[in-house]
């Protein structure tokens, strides 16, 4: 009963993934998540995240957490950046593409893990939106550089 059915004709246009550009622009994308994490948390929320630690008996962050957190964040500019190259064909190459991108990415794997930790008790609220806030401009600093590097050619 009228019912439309939409056909993606994928020889007018191949746009298949270009995995090296990928890589590259998730690097970077990562490489700027890395340092605006290094400079939250070792500046701007440091004494903050310290005393909330020490509240809940728990030792301050080692080495191991702390390179697993550098690892994840550029495995995490690497999907952001494979991401916006899945949503180029659709939404068209740019600024605009890499910011919505970068939002999925945030709900995805700030918001949704942030607030898990606040509503457990792990996190105050104030502190954990703060954190989520640098996040999102983060993210999309992160996304627009290496949207900037992705070519599908």
């Amino acid at each position: 009963m009228g019912k439309d059915v939409m056909v993606m004709d994928r020889s007018a246009g191949d746009s298949s993934i270009n995995v090296g550009r990928v890589i590259a622009g998730g690097l970077l994308a990562g490489l700027v998540i890395n340092i605006s994490e290094a400079i939250l948390n070792l500046f701007v929320v440091a004494a903050d995240m310290e005393a909330v630690l020490k509240e809940r008996n728990l030792p301050p962050l080692g080495m191991t957490p702390i390179v697993g957190f550098i690892v994840f964040g550029f495995l995490l500019g690497i999907g952001t950046i494979w991401l916006y190259a899945a949503m180029r064909p659709r939404l068209g190459p740019g600024v605009k593409t890499a910011v919505i991108t970068a939002v999925v990415v945030w709900l995805l794997a700030y918001v949704y893990a942030g607030l898990g930790m606040s509503l457990m008790g792990l996190f105050p609220m104030g502190l954990m939106t703060f954190t989520l806030v640098w996040g999102l401009v983060e993210v999309v600093a992160g996304a627009v550089a290496g949207a900037w590097v992705y070519r599908e050619s």
